[in-house]
């Protein structure tokens, strides 16, 4: 996740190993370019396929990489593509809904100018397997 803009990123994702997972970091650094310098901290989980080989990448950067529990340590994974699913739909909300206060309560993906009714009805919503309760103006 890009700390200044909330953003999260989710790489690709195959049977890994720690080679693997460490070449993931090095593609990820170089689509970063210059704005990869620019990261402080790397929150990642506990598994055993985050290698040193793979924090060194970060390291480089000046990046100091930290542990953290996400939503996958609330729900059951089924399988490769379930975790897909799962992942993708947790970026999505995490992008362009939940409000971070960094960002005056505006999520990464915000469009400036975009009117809001405020006297709309109020829709919600269940994300990321219902783990999420999501709530938006209706159009």
């Amino acid at each position: 996740m890009e700390i200044q803009t909330r953003t999260v990123h989710i790489l690709r994702h195959r049977p890994p190993t720690g080679a693997w997972t460490a070449q993931q970091a090095r593609n990820l650094s170089m689509d970063l370019g210059d704005r990869a310098g620019n990261f402080r901290f790397l929150i990642r989980d506990r598994d055993s396929k985050f290698t040193a080989e793979f924090d060194q990448v970060f390291a480089g950067n000046g990046t100091r990489v930290t542990l953290r529990r996400e939503c996958l340590d609330h729900l059951p994974i089924y399988g490769q593509q379930h975790l897909r699913g799962v992942l993708a739909e947790y970026a999505r909300h995490y992008n362009a809904h939940r409000p971070h206060q960094a960002r005056q309560q505006r999520p990464p993906l915000h469009e400036p100018g975009h009117a809001i009714d405020v006297t709309a009805r109020i829709e919600h919503r269940h994300a990321v397997a219902g783990l999420i309760s999501e709530y938006r103006r209706a159009a």
